[in-house]
């Protein structure tokens, strides 16, 4: 029983780094991809991700980053940028006097519906590839991992799925980047 043990522990060990070194590639591919998109309209893989989660309501930079999963000064340091260039502005946060909410100007607006024929593109190329099932499956494999992760990285407190807990899907989070 002890081999047995110990020859599924590495199993799950093993499946476990393949998957981590999969997303890793994946991340990479996605921003190559992200900054490709982004460049014609004047942004980085960066600010489209921010300004992409502000596209459908204003929040604030802690709220941005728990959306995207990166770090509150990482969000502090490119919302400051977008604000600077006019892309985005601070508004006044009715819930919390200090922490205003990011939310995106024209300009930015005009920006983000400038990347959206390419991302159309890309998307059709990518369904064309995996399928319309395909890549729907795939979607929801990925969410699924990342409610798990979210599982067990939080203390196995349960699943922090949709907005009940303050934060987007993959899905809530696609769309409000692609639609202004």
């Amino acid at each position: 029983m002890g081999e047995a043990s110990g020859a599924a522990d590495r199993e799950r060990q093993d499946l476990f780094s393949r998957s981590a070194l999969g997303v890793f590639r994946l991340n990479g591919q996605f921003l190559g991809v992200a900054e490709e998109l982004a460049k014609p309209a004047g942004l980085t893989a960066a600010w489209w991700q921010v300004l992409g989660a502000v596209l459908k309501e204003p929040l604030p930079v802690s709220g941005i980053a728990r959306v995207m999963g990166i770090t509150r000064q990482s969000v502090q340091r490119i919302a400051d940028l977008l604000v600077e260039r006019g892309l985005a502005e601070y508004v006044p946060n009715p819930a919390h006097r200090r922490a205003k909410l990011l939310r995106p100007t024209e300009e930015g607006l005009a920006a983000v519906r400038r990347i959206t024929p390419g991302h159309a593109a890309f998307a059709d190329r990518l369904a064309q590839t995996l399928g319309e099932a395909g890549l729907a499956e795939t979607v929801r494999v990925l969410e699924r991992l990342i409610g798990a992760m979210e599982t067990v990285t939080e203390g196995g407190a349960g699943p922090r799925t949709g907005t009940e807990s303050g934060v987007r899907t993959v899905t809530e989070t696609a769309s409000a980047v692609t639609e202004p």
